[in-house]
């Protein structure tokens, strides 16, 4: 059938369509895809609104920058600071299925994990360009056009979530926001920049190189850059550097990052193809003939543009000091990151990094704007100081806190609120339970169990439970060409003394340490309670460490050994939950040579960091303790914490125990409509989205096979292959029983069957 339509004097309108829902997101990065689930989750109509074709913003196959967080390369001393919740749940599916880090899976996955969610709309290729407003307080709707489809949208909704990362949303709407640095006396922050250094981050672009079958020439384009020498860095340049290696290809600090971008992208692509002209044409490198571009970005990943001002701030001050927040929602743990305005073309170091002694706190007040009443922020362009911003703007960070704004937004159409009301009491500790709930794991706030919750009546017996006495002597042998140790869960008011196996090369001395944090909750070993320095012969042996000072809290501590090329420690092939090596290493990756010296008047801290080793390797050092830990008492499973924090708190089954075993059992029968369980994905572990790989696709803590049971024996769910950390179980027909028995399979033949809290509804 053919469409003819005849001229006419007017001008004709696309197609309109004006879609309804509870929540409407604009920016499908990874904050925005976290907002998205975890409000639509809750119960929440959402349309999500991305500019891009596909999800996932700077984590995407369009610009193909890995995911990163708190736990910083495995660089820092922030143990089991992984972000929780659905940015957990995708890094963790991700490593499931794409441990090879391609970022066109990322996609894939992405997409998937929106789609899954009935209550959430998607809108690709859509961007948004107008917004109305009711008051001078309210947004009403927004506008937005897709080219694809020649269709303008109107997007009603009582609240709205931006997350744009330039925060065009807000901008429009006419929130208050800020672009540079604030001034050294504004905040009284040591580390605010001055003019020199420059006041913005600016962009990246990537390329991916892959090796042909035939030689392969490459002529470069006449705006590629010439004189490579133009570039300072020039000389870390080699053929096997690629893609968000080299994230100090860096330009745009000194323009507008928002409205220079087209220009900025074009300086990038001039240096880009320059880059690969001197790998391919200098001649100053070998095997060089065969190397092709696969791939180079067509747009640039934005670090920093707009932040938008919310009910509080957030500082270097709150970052480093560790700020505790009476509505803290999310936590940040990436370093204070800071890069000079001039990237590639700046003669300073790419970046100055300044990690603190453990993760912060970042509070709910971050989220909402103080201007525009039904307005959250969520990903980079949340209320906090340009300093701040270094540590707060990476993308897992933004994904934790965009949880946060979703499900506060889910809240607020549940009970009629606005955002700012939930800042109340009550409706805090409301939204923070739910996040808790989900996983989020808001540093110091446990699972609260209300009044009616199964699991405040429930007797929880065990088959078995380890008692740690011991990490076996079975593994391999350790150099202590650096320093290495063992962080231990230990009880307050109790000396300990343990006993390892070393092996020297020649008669020594084994300077061994027992250090503590100054916060309970940190894992930075800057208390020391006691050293001892013990004579040690030529051969192998065993090595008794007896000390005399208790340890002040129950908390973590660290039994350290100095490094000494003549000695070597023999580790254990078993691997624990909660328990895990560090050694005194460096990781240049994040500016970690070992010790932070922290530059006078910097306001920040000097320490050491003692960081695990990833796997495969990271073995347990051997030893026998006395008094034994006892860390995996089954009361874990119901204290509120679902990773170490202070201690395991997680039950775990003795190795020994062929059949392993939770039973759950009330003194009356219980109509069970649900059951969550959260399992060891090890917290420690970056995940890494792209590029890097990984040397598993599942944790090897994790529990694979579980079967579930009623008190008549008869399994009610059964679960095999299981990789995720949450399971979250819903039976189509309420189960009532006054007895539920949880069978849990070890999971590997070095890892005994762990769980770390049930939650039953």
């Amino acid at each position: 059938m053919i469409i003819r339509e005849e001229h006419t004097v007017q001008t004709r309108s696309n197609r309109l369509l004006t879609l309804q829902a509870d929540l409407v997101i604009t920016g499908g990065g990874i904050a925005g895809c976290c907002a998205a689930i975890t409000a639509a989750r809750a119960g929440t109509k959402v349309v999500l609104v991305q500019d891009r074709p596909v999800l996932g913003g700077n984590a995407s196959s369009e610009i193909r920058l890995w995911i990163l967080g708190a736990t910083s390369h495995l660089g820092n001393n922030n143990r089991w600071s992984r972000e929780g919740g659905v940015i957990d749940e995708i890094l963790i599916e991700n490593l499931y299925r794409n441990k090879e880090g391609n970022p066109l899976i990322l996609d894939t996955i992405l997409l998937e994990k929106v789609l899954q969610e009935s209550n959430i709309t998607l809108l690709l290729n859509t961007v948004v360009y107008e917004v109305h407003k009711s008051s001078e307080r309210s947004i009403s709707s927004i506008r937005a056009f897709c080219s694809q489809n020649s269709t303008e949208y109107v997007l009603q909704a009582p609240f709205f979530c931006d997350a744009s990362g330039d925060g065009i949303v807000s901008f429009l709407a006419g929130a208050a926001f800020r672009m540079g640095a604030e001034s050294k006396e504004e905040f009284g922050e040591p580390l605010a920049p001055d003019n020199d250094y420059g006041e913005l981050l600016g962009h990246s672009l990537y390329f991916y190189s892959k090796v042909a079958p035939q030689p392969v020439k490459f002529v470069a384009p006449a705006y590629a850059l010439k004189d490579i020498k133009q570039l300072p860095r020039y000389k870390l340049l080699s053929p096997g550097v690629d893609g968000c290696r080299l994230w100090w290809i860096e330009y745009g600090g000194r323009r507008d990052t928002i409205y220079d971008t087209e220009q900025i992208k074009w300086e990038l692509w001039r240096i880009v193809y320059g880059v690969w002209d001197y790998i391919k044409n200098s001649g100053n490198f070998e095997d060089v003939d065969h190397l092709t571009l696969e791939w180079v970005g067509a747009i640039p990943g934005k670090r920093e543009s707009r932040r938008f001002e919310g009910h509080y701030m957030l500082t270097q001050q709150d970052v480093v000091n560790q700020q505790p927040f009476e509505d803290a929602v999310a936590f940040g743990g990436w370093a204070l990151d800071l890069h000079p305005a001039d990237g590639v073309y700046s003669h300073l170091p790419g970046c100055n990094q300044w990690h603190t002694k453990g993760v912060y706190q970042i509070p709910y007040r971050s989220f909402i704007s103080r201007d525009i009443d039904n307005l959250f922020f969520a990903g980079r362009i949340i209320s906090v100081s340009h300093v701040a911003f270094g540590s707060s703007r990476v993308m897992a960070t933004c994904g934790l806190g965009a949880q946060a704004a979703g499900m506060a937004a889910a809240l607020c159409v549940q009970h009629g609120m606005l955002p700012r009301q939930l800042m109340e009491k009550p409706c805090l500790h409301r939204l923070q339970q739910a996040l808790s709930r989900a996983g989020q794991s808001i540093p110091g706030i446990p699972i609260s169990r209300d009044e009616n919750d199964p699991m405040r009546t429930a007797l929880i017996t065990t088959s078995s439970t380890l008692p740690l006495d011991e990490i076996p002597f079975d593994g391999p042998w350790m150099p202590l060409e650096e320093g290495a140790g063992q962080l231990l869960p230990f009880r307050k008011g109790t000396c300990y003394q343990f006993t390892i196996k070393v092996k020297a090369a020649q008669a020594t001395t084994l300077h061994a340490s027992l250090k503590v944090s100054g916060k309970p909750f940190n894992y930075t070993p800057d208390v020391t309670l006691e050293t001892l320095a013990i004579p040690v012969q030529p051969g192998e042996q065993l090595l008794t460490l007896s000390f005399t000072a208790p340890l002040p809290e129950t908390q973590y501590g660290f039994l350290l050994l100095t490094a000494n090329p003549a000695l070597q420690v023999q580790g254990s092939q078993w691997r624990y939950s909660g328990i895990v090596s560090v050694f005194n290493g460096k990781n240049k990756a994040v500016s970690n040579e070992g010790r932070q010296m922290a530059p006078e008047g910097s306001g920040v801290d000097s320490f050491e960091f003692w960081c695990p080793r990833r796997r495969p390797e990271g073995y347990n050092i051997s030893m026998t303790v006395t008094p034994a830990l006892e860390p995996y008492a089954p009361a874990s499973l119901v204290n509120g914490f679902t990773r170490p924090y202070l201690g395991a708190n997680a039950w775990v089954a003795d190795p020994a125990d062929q059949r392993p075993w939770v039973q759950l059992q009330w003194k009356a029968p219980q109509k069970l409509r649900a059951l969550t369980l959260h399992f060891d994905t090890d917290f420690d572990h970056p995940l890494e989205s792209s590029l890097m790989g990984h040397p598993e696709d599942v944790i090897p803590f994790c529990v694979r096979h579980y079967r579930i049971y009623d008190e008549h024996g008869t399994l009610i769910h059964e679960r095999e292959d299981n990789y995720q950390t949450i399971n979250h179980i819903v039976w189509d027909k309420p189960v009532k029983t006054s007895t539920l028995r949880i069978e849990i399979a070890h999971p590997a033949a070095f890892v005994p069957a762990g769980l770390f809290e049930i939650q039953c509804a």
